[in-house]
């Protein structure tokens, strides 16, 4: 049998797929992912007892439009590495903008402030544990993501694993928040960034082993 006539058979009686459903394959393994860090958050760290007060204010926002705006686009990024006739991305660069954004915040920050007062508004109170939170609480979502894409077929392994890790460290990020009372710029833009470009290195790590196909 001639192989074109091979893969007429095959694909004769396979229904079509759902224009959105990688998309909603990955919200359902964040979603799953982010209820147990959300549940780890609540049983191991509790919620910032000032958390309805802190959301009334700016610097709560500054840090979610950073981690949000993170996850969102490299969720995106993951979507388009999850199928096997991606090849490359659009506009990586993309996913500096968040970053970018921050340090111009950061930076205005500290202009305003006495020079006695950056080492503080650097280090915060929880700069030896902050990052290694981030990166923790990643840990469910991440494996959410790879119950996600378990029904899909990446081709570049590695990348799709860090672009994984990536959204899996953006938004544990986004959920640690809601315990963190940190509220400089200078202090999400290093230890928080630290914890999520931890997450997007082990997902490029892992990345060619747990997501063969």
């Amino acid at each position: 049998m001639r192989t074109d006539r091979l893969i007429e058979q095959l694909a004769r009686d396979v229904p079509p797929v759902p224009r959105r459903a990688v998309g909603w394959r990955l919200a359902l393994g964040i979603v799953g992912g982010g209820m147990v860090t959300i549940a780890a958050i609540a049983l191991l760290l509790g919620f910032r007892p000032d958390l309805d007060l802190a959301m009334q204010g700016p610097n709560f926002w500054m840090k979610w439009a950073y981690t949000i705006s993170l996850g969102l686009l490299s969720i995106h990024a993951t979507a388009r590495l999850a199928r096997p006739d991606e090849g490359r991305l659009s506009a990586p660069w993309l996913m500096l903008l968040p970053l970018a954004a921050l340090a111009g915040v950061g930076a205005v920050e500290l202009m305003r402030a006495p020079p006695a007062d950056w080492l503080a508004m650097w280090l915060g109170h929880s700069w030896r544990v902050c990052s290694a939170m981030v990166f923790l609480l990643s840990a469910p979502i991440f494996i959410g993501l790879l119950w996600s894409f378990r029904r899909l077929a990446p081709t570049r392994l590695r990348a799709a694993g860090c672009t994984a890790g990536l959204a899996a460290g953006a938004w544990g990020a986004t959920l640690y928040c809601l315990h963190c009372p940190e509220v400089s710029a200078i202090f999400v833009l290093t230890w928080y960034s630290l914890g999520i470009a931890l997450a997007a290195g082990m997902g490029a790590l892992l990345g060619p082993r747990l997501l063969r196909w």
